[in-house]
């Protein structure tokens, strides 16, 4: 989901992607769900929603499925798109594109929608900086690109046009769809767009590659 490009140096060998140490494995899946606790407090906000989640309210505003689980079924519907794409997958391209929408729907079920405009507002700040603190973490596993990223990166691949560009096309057009469906756009999308790139850098920056690495554990 809801993620950016990893600027770490290049994964490990195919089979670290699959098979992760102890340290590694906890550092994934704490990553994957502070990232969609993250998601969620923007959603509770009221305030308008990152790109993607407002496109998984929408297709959730059409069908019997929640947030997350819209989140679960589009990531899956982007992984298919990786078939056509030369992008190798790994544990955490799977487990990005489940824990995420799982993360966002148990925290939706347990916080109320806040009331006071200065409880929104702090959510909305709160929650972009637990998605770079959750990025932080799982990127630098090295597990694998999540659905999103494995896109970007192979339709770059593909038609070598810059990266930022095909993202920003990426995110536009799922912003657009999901206005369309009913989703939620507002200043808190705004504030999501301008803030996620610096908050995901401090999270890089405080949290640098794999922690096993160097350790001992075997990846």
């Amino acid at each position: 989901m809801l993620g950016t490009v990893d600027p770490s140096p290049p994964v490990a060998p195919a089979q670290s992607l699959w098979r992760p140490g102890p340290r590694r494995l906890a550092r994934l899946v704490l990553g994957l769900w502070i990232f969609g606790t993250g998601e969620a407090l923007v959603v509770l906000a009221a305030l308008g929603n990152s790109p993607w989640t407002v496109f998984a309210e929408g297709v959730s505003g059409h069908t019997p499925l929640s947030i997350g689980s819209a989140t679960i079924a589009t990531s899956a519907v982007i992984l298919l798109a990786w078939l056509a794409l030369d992008v190798r997958p790994g544990l955490g391209t799977i487990a990005n594109a489940i824990l995420i929408g799982i993360a966002i729907d148990v925290t939706l079920s347990l916080l109320d929608e806040p009331s006071a405009p200065a409880v929104r507002a702090g959510a909305v700040l709160g929650g972009i900086a637990l998605v770079g603190l959750g990025s932080g973490l799982y990127l630098g596993t090295r597990l694998g690109p999540g659905p999103r990223d494995g896109l970007m990166l192979g339709l770059h691949a593909r038609t070598g046009r810059p990266v930022a560009l095909l993202r920003t096309g990426i995110e536009l057009s799922a912003l657009v769809a999901g206005v369309l469906l009913g989703g939620r756009a507002g200043v808190g999308t705004l504030a999501f767009a301008v803030l996620v790139g610096p908050a995901v850098a401090t999270g890089l920056r405080m949290l640098p590659g794999d922690p096993s690495r160097g350790r001992g554990e075997r990846t």
